[in-house]
């Protein structure tokens, strides 16, 4: 379970399931008017109203449904892979808890004769709640990170004396030979200086140095980190995902097919980054 892929969404759900909850605890229903000539008969009668937890039916139906409902979807939606209850999505089984709960709420605050503060305070939190399980998945505004990822460290792997080819950090040294890319050109042995290099072997040296003009750069394995958390797909092409990738964790590219990105996890499962955006080079 990884609490970074939790959205704003799922905040407001959090919230409104806690409100929710302390609703439980206050009055369902309003005092009497004790004005006036009625206040004799309040003296003696106790009209001291009754919680949620008095009213099985209430607290199962209304309160506990919502808290249950909101519970399922941040679960849910924290899962690296979708789980299913009886065929339906955990998460479309949660929304259907929020969503009946509001309606009990609803119907529970028509019916009542004096609606406490209980009643009052439990519509709205239900309202809010199933409307943050809804709109969560849709709406932009609710769909950024609710946790902000960490900064990546520049080495992440506990830099030793030599931590390799792209490694975030890590010192790449150009061979620096004859013909290398940028590197330096040295006269051969025997070669006094100033005299020029045979045609020859100047020709091969640029075009062995620079690709020739057109041709695609030949892919260079690279460190990266992602800024939310992003499924990880098969190689095969299965569309259910095998990994999670996490931010603040990197992760090396070993290839790149059009867009994608063949990316390898830290256990060496390697898949497939579709969505590449916005990411982090080490």
């Amino acid at each position: 379970m990884n609490i970074r892929s939790l959205t704003r969404g799922d905040g407001v759900v959090i919230g409104a399931a806690v409100l929710l909850f302390i609703a439980s605890f206050l009055d369902l229903t309003g005092g009497p008017d004790c004005s006036g000539p009625y206040a004799k008969f309040c003296e003696a009668q106790d009209y001291s109203s009754s919680n949620a937890w008095d009213a099985l039916s209430t607290l199962m139906s209304m309160y506990l449904a919502g808290v249950i409902g909101a519970a399922i979807v941040v679960i849910s939606r924290a899962l690296p892979q979708p789980r299913k209850v009886a065929g339906l999505d955990l998460g479309q089984f949660g929304v259907a808890l929020t969503i009946f709960a509001a309606w009990t709420a609803f119907w529970s605050i028509i019916d009542a004769n004096s609606a406490g503060a209980g009643l009052i305070i439990g519509l709205i939190a239900a309202l809010i709640l199933a409307a943050g399980a809804v709109a969560g998945p849709l709406v932009p505004a609710l769909q950024p990170a609710l946790i902000g990822a960490p900064k990546p460290q520049a080495a992440p792997y506990g830099a030793g004396p030599n931590p390799g080819y792209g490694y975030p950090g890590a010192q790449q040294q150009a061979g620096g030979g004859y013909g290398y890319p940028g590197g330096q050109q040295q006269p051969q042995a025997g070669q006094t200086h100033g005299q020029q290099v045979p045609a020859e072997a100047t020709a091969g040296g640029a075009a062995g140095g620079a690709p020739a003009a057109g041709t695609a750069p030949e892919f260079a394995p690279f460190w990266f980190a992602v800024p939310v958390a992003r499924p990880l797909y098969g190689e095969d092409g299965s569309p259910s995902p095998i990994a999670e990738l996490a931010p603040g964790t990197w992760y090396l590219a070993v290839e790149q097919r059009g867009q994608a990105l063949i990316a390898q996890t830290q256990d060496g499962r390697r898949g497939v980054l579709q969505d590449t955006t916005g990411i982090q080079r080490g």
